[in-house]
């Protein structure tokens, strides 16, 4: 019978959940269960794996405590897939030092890349690149290479590195091809497709263009004077005036950008900054504060120069003004831009991904919904919401090596 155990454990590191399950269906000891569960998870009935697996968990003796670290893991990588990042990171660490004091170094490393892929998800790349320089990279079987290089080249792309990504995913395909598992290089080939698909929207002089994220990253060493609308910012090379808190000065400033190297008028202004649908004198006197205000601020790197309509941009030290705005601007755009992985992710971990309150995030969900933009399936804490149909399993989950071995 323990050769069956095997042969699952094998047929699952080869993308073969359904010869897993032809093995070990009918059984209900620890191992079954837990190469059950990883199986029913790369079928994509997430529920049902994280039952088998922490049943399994519980099964397990007191002496298999490699076994049971596996579980944990099994279990940590649905989370991170069903987007539940409030799963106790705590548990997925135990688990892994477990791994890594029993001398099980690929399930180790796997543990680590889950916790990686986490950070990325929430923008902690700091941490992320600490995580993964803690992760040993031998041995390791090709599956986990491929999702080691996608963190790094995850990390690479928040952090505009073009170059580094692009050697990143490659090394990856190489590794997806070893591993011989399909998902595993359409996962791949999907993170490829971000290299080479519109990042950001150029506005200069009154037209714009699309960007990809290879002449964004070339923007960083332009001596153009740059309105970052992802950011919040003015900048000119090193120089950054951040007017992330101040959302009227960054209307203003935005204004004006985008119409240099003409004027912007009052009533375009007040209209724009201050969302006045009938100008009045204390909207007119409000604009010469805030105004003023602005130029404070802009001063290391432009003037804002009084017209006889109004005011304009007078950028120092370059001869050029562009803006930089995002590829799609609506409203809830940073919800939709998280939600267009295609993966189920609920209110909570979008809230924790952006940075702001839950029930900020369910109101913006509540309209995308109603303008058929979002859609969700499931209640109370359950409830996911995506923007396609739910995907297949994305990252082959696998333990390589037998389950029994405690």
């Amino acid at each position: 019978m323990e050769s069956l155990i095997t042969a699952a454990a094998r047929a699952l590191e080869a993308g073969d959940p359904l010869g897993a399950l032809n093995r070990v269906a009918l059984r209900n000891d620890a191992p079954s269960l837990a190469l059950r569960g990883i199986a029913m998870a790369q079928l994509g009935d997430l529920a049902k794996a994280k039952a088998l697996l922490r049943s399994a968990a519980r099964a397990f003796g007191p002496r298999e405590a490699v076994a049971r670290a596996r579980c944990v893991v099994a279990e940590a990588e649905i989370a991170l897939v069903s987007r539940d990042l409030g799963w106790p990171v705590r548990t997925l660490a135990a688990a892994r030092a477990t791994l890594e004091k029993h001398g099980d170094l690929a399930n180790a490393a796997h543990a680590g890349h889950i916790e990686a892929r986490r950070l990325l998800l929430v923008g902690q790349l700091d941490d992320a690149e600490r995580t993964l320089a803690e992760v040993s990279t031998t041995p390791l079987p090709p599956a986990s290479q491929v999702a080691r290089e996608l963190v790094v080249a995850g990390i690479a792309i928040r952090r505009l590195r073009t170059e580094t990504a692009r050697a990143a995913l490659d090394r990856a395909a190489r590794a997806a091809r070893l591993a011989g598992i399909p998902a595993l290089a359409a996962e791949v080939d999907s993170t490829k497709l971000i290299l080479d698909t519109p990042a950001a929207r150029l506005i200069a002089r009154g037209s714009e263009h699309p960007l990809l994220l290879g002449e964004v990253e070339r923007l960083a060493t332009s001596t153009a004077l740059v309105l970052d609308t992802f950011h919040h910012v003015v900048r000119r090379q090193v120089v950054v005036v951040s007017l992330g808190t101040r959302p009227v000065l960054f209307a203003l400033a935005r204004l004006l950008a985008q119409a240099w190297p003409a004027d912007v008028s009052r009533e375009t202004l007040i209209a724009g900054a201050f969302r006045a649908k009938h100008v009045d004198e204390s909207h007119r006197a409000r604009l010469r504060v805030e105004i003023g205000r602005l130029r404070a601020k802009l001063k290391p790197l432009a003037d804002v120069s009084a017209t006889k309509q109004g005011f304009a941009l007078a950028p120092r030290k370059t001869r050029d003004v562009i803006v930089l705005a995002r590829p799609v601007e609506e409203k809830h755009a940073n919800v939709l831009a998280l939600l267009s992985d295609g993966e189920p992710w609920s209110s909570s971990a979008l809230a924790l991904a952006l940075g702001t309150s839950a029930r900020t995030v369910q109101r913006a969900l509540e309209e995308l919904a109603r303008s058929n933009k979002v859609q969700s399936f499931g209640h109370g804490r359950a409830r996911r919401w995506m923007t396609l149909p739910v995907p297949g399993f994305p990252t082959g989950l696998l333990l390589p090596g037998p389950l029994l071995k405690g």
